[in-house]
């Protein structure tokens, strides 16, 4: 069932306050993807068990498997359910048409990526197709996040090491940030600091000094993409730094492939799935749990 105006203005309005409540508080907000029902659910139940605030997160993967509003029912009913203060978070959107639609079915968030789609897209079409989304959130209130470029890495675990060398290239600069929130009108930027999609053999190091200078020259929020595989002392850091939102799939991922496979080999003669995936969520949950620890965000909740 969809949801009225009225009830989406007050959804992106709690949205904000707790973006506000990060800043003041000094914690960030995990925003969890999901890829089926049952992560859906272990975030559910680690946001309870923690009585933490949680975003769930959307690409356009599961736009096409699962749908827009589909996935906005279920947060809502799980939402009921078990009493937590959730959001959605559309991730990485390549189409100013897919971030519209999700901005009709009520995300609070929205991550409009023109350079998901294209790599060699201008800055100048970045930048108009970002104030296009802008714009049209205004109408909900929903909150818009961007980056002027492509963000490195994939959601998937790598064998290979990165070469750090190479992502200082693609860093984020005060400078930089500022003129492109300046020309966009986003609520939140997202930086390049050492974070990268995916996770890796060798740990991520953040530059938290540039993370810092970055903080000191905006006023918007800052989130952290690629958060998977990164020791937990950067996020605590990046928190009090300033960070309120930080994305994490890999870690989820990882997790329910291992926790699947494993319980498929000491059950090779059960075929009934509701029995064999509870130990998965559990994996799930657990690594959801660890990640709110570390950002900070246990206790936070605002129901």
């Amino acid at each position: 069932m969809g949801l009225t105006i009225s009830q989406i203005r007050e959804n992106t309005t709690r949205a904000r306050h707790l973006m506000q409540r990060t800043r003041a508080q000094h914690f960030s907000v995990g925003a969890f993807n999901i890829d089926n029902q049952d992560i859906l659910i272990s975030i559910m139940r680690a946001a309870q068990a923690k009585n933490s605030p949680v975003l769930v997160e959307i690409t356009q993967g599961e736009v096409d498997d699962l749908g827009i509003d589909n996935v906005r029912d279920m947060v809502d009913n799980y939402k009921v359910e078990y009493g937590v203060e959730v959001y959605l978070n559309l991730d990485h959107s390549p189409s100013i048409e897919s971030c519209k639609r999700a901005i009709d079915a009520g995300y609070e968030f929205i991550h409009i990526d023109i350079s998901q789609a294209n790599k060699e897209a201008s800055d100048e079409e970045i930048i108009r197709s970002t104030k296009e989304v802008v714009e049209y959130a205004k109408f909900t209130g929903a909150m818009v996040e961007s980056e002027p470029h492509y963000f490195a890495g994939s959601s998937n675990v790598h064998e290979e090491a990165f070469d750090y060398e190479e992502i200082k290239k693609t860093f984020s600069t005060p400078e930089g940030a500022k003129a492109f929130i300046d020309a966009t009108g986003i609520d939140t930027f997202a930086v390049a600091v050492g974070n990268l999609h995916g996770t890796y053999p060798v740990p991520k190091e953040l530059d938290l000094d540039l993370l810092q200078r970055i903080r000191d020259n905006v006023s918007v929020q800052l989130s952290l993409h690629g958060g998977s595989g990164t020791p937990a002392h950067y996020f605590e850091s990046a928190a009090k730094i300033g960070v309120s939102k930080v994305n994490i799939n890999s870690d989820l991922r990882y997790a329910f492939r291992t926790g699947l496979e494993k319980v498929l080999a000491d059950n090779p003669s059960e075929f009934a799935v509701a029995k064999i995936m509870e130990p998965v969520r559990d994996a799930v949950q657990a690594v959801v749990e660890e990640k709110v620890d570390s950002f900070g965000s246990a206790g936070k909740a605002v129901l």
